[in-house]
């Protein structure tokens, strides 16, 4: 990964930065699934990531500042978290997760969390990153006693799913 951009302009840092569509699924996963070992990203990927693709890519965030990773002893996992600068992507996947809902063909189960995150607004992705904080950075919520949004988002995706699951022929 670059470390100095092509340009000055913020939305070429930011491309050149967030730009590969791999970097960006990596992040998602990390961010909405709480997947934050190499295994899990690998084997849970909606879109089957290659492992090698997988290993390059946490490679460049880790590079790039999005993401941190402590090594682990052999024959334990190490792990993954995000950094401020990981977590503050949670406007842009918001962002990106609205366009594709109105511009491309999606399925219930996967837009479940883009409409919550849209309708929800910023008071919601501010509730998400305080938990990604204290999850990733151990900075406690400033809100404790609120509900969770990871949660709401969790139980929302998995109602979803199951509405939409087909039923068994007996």
């Amino acid at each position: 990964m670059r470390h100095d951009p092509r340009s000055g302009c913020a939305i070429n840092a930011a491309v050149e930065a967030l730009g590969d569509q791999w970097s960006l699924i990596v992040l998602r996963d990390v961010i909405f699934g709480g997947r934050r070992h190499f295994r899990d990203l690998l084997a849970n990927s909606e879109e089957g990531i290659a492992s090698n693709i997988l290993s390059s890519r946490l490679k460049s965030l880790v590079a790039g500042g999005l993401l941190t990773h402590e090594e682990a002893e052999r024959g334990r996992r190490g792990t993954y978290s995000l950094t401020e600068a990981g977590i503050q992507t949670v406007p842009i996947m918001v962002a990106l997760g609205s366009w594709g809902l109105r511009h491309r063909p999606t399925t219930p189960e996967l837009s479940v969390r883009a409409r919550l995150l849209e309708e929800g607004g910023p008071p919601l992705w501010e509730d998400l990153m305080d938990e990604l904080r204290e999850a990733h950075l151990n900075i406690p919520r400033p809100n404790p006693g609120r509900p969770r949004a990871s949660r709401l988002l969790q139980d929302a995706y998995e109602e979803r799913k199951n509405a939409v699951a087909p039923t068994e022929v007996v």
